[in-house]
């Protein structure tokens, strides 16, 4: 993919923040679709030993800030920490308790649109008068019931856009950035329907507040031959996100959907799909690894939602793919919580796995079988992984088997 690949090109990247340079990062996804319904704050506050422990180095936390929704996806004042996940200082007890064990904390960035407190142009809710960022119906796309300009993305359906062409939202929104940043110490940035608004934005917003990590939520779907059958060439849907990486200047990763949803038709007696024409793997982190950010699940697609979910009967194989293969790995806080101290335990396993070879979102990887029934591949020349029914391991007598369970097993050398 010429330049993706290019060693001064990703450090060009990283001169404005952004994106982590060594790319030894191991994500946790803090929450699901039902979390707003408990004390969240204290909850994961009483799990950052074990996360620290595990080897996680950020949590995405939901929305925390004040939503006229309980997830908090319908954001109102953007300077309210006290929400349906507890209160302020809840809130900076747990982000302290982050810090004191070298987790950073990514704040969910919800920016793509904002519900008023007053009723304007049209009878829509698109004035927030009374609350800081007080803007009128021009912060608004005209396409959305605002008096702003058309929209440079998708629309959100049913709630006032934010027109992010003018100046004024910009220079708030970076401000708010910042105050999150520096007051109450996010340090990574997660961008809600990223969809909805030019990648430019994204790219000044990060290079204005410097978060230490960002990533991007660029959903669309994937490539269908019919309702059920997913076409084996997936070039296009990763083309698309590529190109939303590219034009935020490589300052943002994305969160790979391509290859989930690949993996997880792949699990189904097609794991021939693992593997794309060019020998590569199928998804972004076959062609920018470096900033793919690679997960199975998440509170969209599973969680009570389901979307689009991963078969539930082959989350471990799907864990020992991403844990162990290039890009930024995310866990789900489902999978490892709330299906047993088994499944948590086999993510740990693969986990101590990857930080002890040194298994990194650039390490090269060599796919060796690709069948119905059987994948394997050796990444970064240090681990060996087989997924599947069809026997099989490596040849090779230095290898040592570091974990396994049902359909997968990993060796070390």
């Amino acid at each position: 993919m010429g330049y993706f690949d290019n060693p001064w090109y990703e450090e060009a990247a990283f001169a404005d923040g952004g994106v982590i340079r060594n790319g030894r990062e191991i994500l946790f996804q803090g929450f699901n679709w039902e979390s707003h319904k408990s004390d969240w704050w204290v909850n994961l506050e009483k799990k950052v030993s074990d996360l620290a422990e595990s080897g996680f180095t950020s949590v995405w936390l939901p929305p925390a800030t004040h939503s006229v929704s309980p997830e908090g996806y319908l954001p109102q004042n953007l300077y309210s920490l006290d929400s349906s996940y507890g209160s302020e200082l809840q809130l900076k007890v747990l982000l302290q308790k982050l810090s004191q064990h070298k987790i950073r904390a990514m704040a969910d960035i919800v920016i793509n649109h904002r519900v008023g407190t007053t009723q304007g142009h049209g009878g829509a809710y698109n004035r927030f008068d009374g609350i800081p960022m007080s803007w009128d119906e021009h912060a608004i796309t005209s396409c959305s019931g605002g008096l702003g300009n058309q929209s440079t993305g998708c629309n959100f359906p049913g709630v006032p856009n934010i027109d992010h062409t003018q100046p004024f939202v910009r220079k708030d929104i970076i401000n708010w950035l910042i105050w999150l940043r520096e007051s109450l110490k996010f340090q990574d940035f997660r961008f809600d329907f990223a969809k909805g608004y030019e990648e430019n934005f994204v790219k000044e917003y990060v290079k204005q507040s410097k978060p230490i990590f960002s990533v991007g939520e660029y959903w669309d779907s994937c490539s269908y031959s019919s309702a059920s059958q997913l076409d084996y060439n997936q070039d296009s849907h990763r083309q698309r996100i590529i190109n939303w990486i590219d034009k935020t200047g490589g300052l943002c990763a994305a969160f790979d959907f391509t290859t989930k949803g690949i993996l997880q038709e792949a699990m189904k007696g097609e794991l021939w799909r693992l593997r794309d024409p060019q020998g590569k793997p199928p998804g972004v982190v076959g062609w920018w690894p470096s900033r793919a950010v690679t997960f199975i699940e998440n509170h969209d697609s599973g969680s009570t939602q389901g979307h689009w979910p991963f078969p539930s009967d082959h989350i471990m194989e799907g864990y020992a793919y991403i844990l162990t293969h290039p890009g930024i790995p995310t866990v789900f806080y489902d999978h490892f919580y709330d299906w047993g101290k088994s499944i948590h335990d086999q993510i740990v396993k693969l986990m101590d796995v990857r930080r002890h070879q040194d298994i990194h979102s650039r390490s090269t990887i060599r796919i060796l079988e690709s069948h119905s029934n059987l994948y394997a591949a050796i990444i970064g020349e240090r681990v060996c992984i087989k997924i599947g029914d069809r026997s099989w391991c490596p040849t090779d007598g230095e290898w040592k088997l570091a974990t396994s369970g049902t359909r997968y097993a990993v060796w070390c050398r």
